[in-house]
């Protein structure tokens, strides 16, 4: 009695749910089994049909709702879409072999071996169709969302999904009918297409639109988790699942949070933590171990446990055979589709309801989910841990640079406010290496010992650290007091052997000011080390497309596949297209790095030769695009007099322009020349006069062009990148 008092208060309940989540890995990673399965024996123990420590009440219906929507949302958003369009067309045939084989095994032993009719045996057919990606969790862990055959079974899952609710649809309708009705059939389907319309259109605008003008992490947060929900609700609305409208929203978010970025570090944090662990338990409480009582009902329960597992196996060989993929994909794929849960139990206790199922039949039906959600979990991490290997050693037989995957990239962010920490530090975890391994440092330095320089310093640098944190990430805070900005980055970057900085865009604050500023300026003669400098209004998961300009001969400067991979980095995270404009000598070493590389972007080429080519595609640059030029210092082999006029072209006519300048390192290991504050000879980057530019301007006078309007307004351009653009990345096309 003491006991049931107990857990009937809802402290003590929640007390004991985050002991199960807290034990069940720490206990059960010793014995090599995951975890999952400990959290669902967990709910059996603890659950009414166990020792009866806690009933299954409304807090557990409602949490493991929420937590199995939260899982099929997770597998939505983490899908790597590049991937996923590669692997459509072989996830769309394993979902009809998922979906077939299991009904039409399913019907067949009903009818042969159990002795039901043909209507019943449909609606048990259906039963053995569905399936949850309760198993997810532990491709998470392993790192191979990204494979094809876990690609291949999350398209499965949707289609064998929704081909059983489809079936179970028509079944119950001739049930209670007596006659197929198929106008209630082509209603669902119409509907469904309207609802998936809806959501394509609504969602990606109204989600750039808030992230737009709403910067505060826990309110993206509840906005995310709403649009989700609202999914759910939509689904449920037109009769189907809500797991769906879950997985559904997470496929069209999945480009507005980026997986290195602070949202994504929350949204699966939480998820991890509560949810997914609530719902497993509550899958658990739902199961009853006493209901075998007889040698008929273990008869049953083994025929349904082998047509279960068998008609999933199938299609999973079918599929590995197909498309050529190896035996640990094949284990892979069975072991993501072989756990039954929600849909299952929904079908056998409707079909009891309405008298077409026996009780022996419901709670077979409960053994086969028992044993099927504990299997699941064990068969994915068998075959996936011998996946991982492959795809490592797929990875050295392709060619891959293990010397540069195994080098430590150091990044220094120059904070000069905390204005501006928290985006500098969203940026570079967008950009950072996940091959290798990555350490970031963020840098104030201070020019007097003023309490209140000290203050702004401690504040920026905090707010990084903060920002870092979010994103699962340690960054290192130098509080720096030195003679001058550019000598405390050059300082620090010497002692902790930086590979690349990262500094915000200068603001001019007086009229000769210059567009880059003399810091930047004088930073940049004095390392030869990749240097970043940023300014973007908008946040980077809300860009459209990237626009890169590529000088020409910079493929024989020695950061030339530095810098193309992160821009390919950055384009991966963002999930928008990259468009190079280059000359046609570079055009296939960029494409040979990306594809080497194995980065999933969309890449446009243009071919730029000139520099009024580069003013007519410069023009085609929208609000909601990143424009990145790559520069070059003075005496390199890409260096040229046009590129010099490039800051003041930018100055004038793309001032409220999202903009990233990216000068790679140059000159290999050479010494840069010493900072001196006395050179007369020195001059700034961006105000070394050129010939080239009085000649560009007297002919667009000679051409009558009107400031805003830019040669090509008046006639046909020589280059539209709008015509490269797509209406899936880009809403305003």
């Amino acid at each position: 009695m003491i006991i049931a008092a107990l857990v009937t208060q809802p402290v003590a309940i929640f007390c004991i749910v985050l002991v199960i989540i807290l034990a069940a890995p720490l206990l059960l990673n010793r014995l090599k089994i995951p975890h999952i399965i400990g959290m669902i024996v967990a709910g059996v123990v603890v659950g009414p049909y166990g020792f009866d420590i806690l009933d299954r009440d409304s807090s557990f219906a409602i949490f493991g709702q929420v937590g199995l929507l939260y899982l099929m949302f997770l597998a939505g958003l983490e899908i790597d879409m590049f991937h996923l369009k590669l692997n459509l067309k072989r996830g769309l045939l394993f979902g009809l072999f998922t979906l077939l084989v299991p009904l039409i095994l399913g019907v067949v032993t009903s009818v042969w071996l159990l002795r039901l009719d043909w209507l019943t045996s449909l609606l048990l057919g259906s039963m053995y169709a569905s399936h949850t990606l309760i198993a997810y969790p532990v491709a998470t862990r392993y790192g191979i969302t990204r494979a094809p055959a876990v690609l291949i079974a999350i398209v499965g899952t949707i289609i064998a999904v929704i081909g059983a609710l489809l079936v179970l649809g028509a079944t119950i309708s001739v049930e209670r009918e007596g006659s197929f009705n198929p106008s209630a059939l082509f209603k669902m389907l119409g509907l469904l297409a309207i609802y998936c319309l809806f959501i394509l259109y609504t969602y990606p605008r109204l989600t750039r639109l808030f992230f737009k003008h709403v910067a505060d992490k826990v309110t993206q947060y509840v906005y995310v988790l709403a649009m989700v929900f609202f999914a759910a609700v939509g689904a449920q609305l037109i009769g189907l699942e809500a797991v769906l409208g879950a997985f559904f929203a997470g496929l069209v978010l999945n480009r507005y949070v980026p997986s290195g970025s602070s949202l994504m570090a929350s949204i699966e944090f939480v998820g991890n933590a509560l949810f997914i662990p609530y719902f497993l338990i509550s899958v658990g409480m739902m199961i009853n171990v006493r209901v075998i009582t007889d040698a008929s009902t273990l008869a049953v329960s083994g025929i349904m446990l082998a047509v279960a597992l068998v008609s999933k196996w199938l299609p999973a060989y079918l599929a590995q055979r197909i498309n050529r993929l190896s035996k640990a994909s094949r284990g892979v794929m069975f072991g993501l589709t072989t756990a039954h849960t929600a849909v299952a139990l929904a079908v056998v206790t409707l079909g009891f309801s309405l008298g077409m199922l026996s009780e022996q039949i419901l709670n077979s039906t409960v053994l086969v989910i028992l044993v099927t959600c504990a299997l699941a979990p064990m068969f994915t991490a068998s075959a996936a841990a011998k996946l991982k290997v492959e795809m490592l050693e797929s990875d050295a037989r392709n060619g891959a640079d293990d010397m540069r995957q195994q080098r430590v990239n150091n990044t220094l962010i120059s904070v000069g406010s905390p204005i501006v920490a928290q985006s500098l530090v969203d940026l570079a975890m967008l950009m950072r290496n996940q091959r290798g391994r990555h350490n970031y440092y963020a840098i104030h330095v201070r020019t007097d010992n003023s309490a209140t320089s000290k203050a702004v310093s401690l504040n920026a640098l905090e707010t990084a650290q903060k920002a870092g944190a979010a994103a699962n990430t340690k960054v290192e805070i130098l509080d720096r007091y030195d003679l001058n900005v550019v000598t405390g980055i050059i300082n620090a970057m010497n002692e902790r052997d930086i590979t690349e900085v990262i500094v915000g865009m200068h603001r001019r604050s007086t009229v000769i000011d210059t567009f880059l500023g003399n810091n930047i300026g004088q930073l940049l003669r004095a390392t030869n080390k990749m240097v970043i400098i940023t300014r973007c209004f908008i946040p980077p998961n809300t860009l459209t497309r990237i626009v890169v300009y590529v000088p020409q001969k910079a493929q024989y400067e020695s950061g030339f596949n530095r810098w193309v991979r992160l821009i390919a980095r950055l384009a991966s995270q963002i999930g928008c297209r990259v468009i190079f404009c280059c000359s046609a000598e570079v055009q296939p070493l960029i494409r040979g790095i990306i594809h080497h590389e194995n980065y999933g972007v969309r890449s446009e080429y243009r071919t730029v030769e000139q520099w009024d080519d580069f003013i007519v595609i410069s023009n085609e640059v929208l609000d909601d695009d990143l424009f990145v030029l790559i520069g070059a210092r003075a005496n390199s082999v890409s260096y040229s007099s046009e590129l010099a006029d490039i800051p003041s072209f930018l100055q004038k006519y793309f001032s409220q322009n999202n903009l990233l300048f990216i000068y790679p390192e140059q000159f290999g290991e050479q010494e840069p020349m010493a900072l001196s504050f006395a050179d007369p000879m020195s001059t700034t980057l961006d105000t070394t006069p050129s010939p080239l530019w009085r000649r560009t301007k007297a002919a667009w006078r000679r051409l009558g062009v009107i400031k805003k309007s830019w040669t090509h307004r008046n006639r046909k351009p020589k280059i539209d990148i709008r015509d490269a653009d797509d209406s899936n990345s880009s809403p305003q096309s």
